[in-house]
């Protein structure tokens, strides 16, 4: 049962939605999760989705189910890309993982309209500009 087991708290592991510069001088946005502990992350599972209103409408995404098999040390993946559409929309990222035989689970949700340039922050890691959320 869920109840019994025992979820000790996310630390080191982050999403991040970073833009990139395309060949026709706009942005590519995409999802990443990185790694910052010192080891690695192993049965990595990332369930996306994207909801919420616009003009007093009910509006909502597909969910996505990614895997990863293992996010090494100090490192990241590339979860999905992600339209400037959706960024009015509640877009959640709930990540599982494996450390050992522990399993770490945390819910990273992007509140509406918190991906915008105003929030860009240096992802050293990546080497892009992005949101973070930690």
């Amino acid at each position: 049962m869920k109840k019994d087991i025992q979820f000790l708290p996310v630390e080191g592991v982050q999403v991040v939605i970073a833009r990139k510069e395309n060949l026709v001088n706009g942005y590519d946005w995409q999802v990443f999760l990185i790694n910052q502990n010192n080891v690695a992350i192993r049965n990595v599972f990332v369930t996306s989705k994207g909801y919420g209103q616009k003009n007093d409408e009910e509006q909502k995404t597909s969910t996505l189910r990614h895997f990863f098999a293992e996010v090494p040390p100090s490192s990241y993946e590339v979860v999905e890309t992600i339209m400037p559409d959706v960024f009015h929309l509640n877009n959640e990222y709930w990540v599982s993982y494996f450390i050992d035989e522990q399993i770490f689970d945390k819910k990273f949700i992007f509140v509406p309209d918190s991906i915008v340039d105003e929030n860009l922050v240096r992802i050293p890691a990546l080497g892009l500009d992005g949101i973070l959320h930690d």
